[in-house]
């Protein structure tokens, strides 16, 4: 189910909401800020503010890495053509990524809730891009005719070691990758109802705290 805005008569208004993250082991943090006077955002030595109805789009994805599965993305453009990604994974060491979750998704959130009172106009999308979802999903069909072929072949010759790997080949990569696509379908989606498989969601945040 989508995710609700919480309702608050101040809207535009409220205590700054901060959020930073290591890219990469080298260099600094990202770091942002949300405050009445806009979107406050700090990177390799740049900065910015841009006024929330100056932000014309914003696109949420879902992007598991090897590292980290529950890794979300948002990338937010401005009308003067900047744009700004925030990942909600940060690099701690050159074995760890670790998860952000919460604190990326409560300011992911607010940052919709201080645009819709600014009375945004801004493009909300979700999800891969239609021509690439496309591409996806034929590389999807094109594979598991494939597998489909090799295992009726290792069936009918009585492989049953390679059969019982095809299947369990099938099954990781329909887990992982299934996921990945059925996540990244392309969407609209409205302010009021954020698109929940594209944030984390508390169940997961547990699970990686502990």
């Amino acid at each position: 189910m989508p995710t609700p805005l919480p309702h608050q008569p101040d809207a535009g208004e409220g205590p700054p909401v901060r959020y930073a993250y290591k890219a990469s082991l080298i260099g600094s943090a990202h770091q942002f800020e949300l405050s009445d006077a806009g979107l406050s955002w700090r990177i390799a030595g740049r900065s910015g503010v841009w006024d929330y109805a100056g932000i014309s789009t914003v696109k949420l994805s879902y992007r598991p890495v090897s590292m980290q599965q529950q890794r979300f993305r948002a990338d937010i453009d401005n009308a003067r053509g900047g744009r700004i990604a925030v990942l909600s994974t940060t690099w701690q060491t050159a074995t760890l990524m670790a998860p952000q979750g919460q604190l990326y998704r409560d300011f992911i959130i607010e940052l919709h809730r201080r645009m819709q009172a600014a009375d945004s106009t801004a493009v909300l999308t979700g999800g891969l891009g239609p021509k690439t979802y496309t591409a996806a999903l034929a590389l999807l069909a094109a594979l598991a005719v494939s597998m489909t072929g090799l295992l009726l072949r290792a069936l009918l010759t009585s492989e049953w070691t390679g059969a019982l790997f095809l299947v369990g080949f099938a099954l990781l990569f329909t887990w992982q990758v299934g996921g990945f696509v059925t996540r990244n379908r392309p969407r609209r989606y409205s302010f009021d109802h954020l698109p929940d498989a594209l944030l984390p969601q508390a169940a997961a945040i547990k699970r990686n705290e502990t």
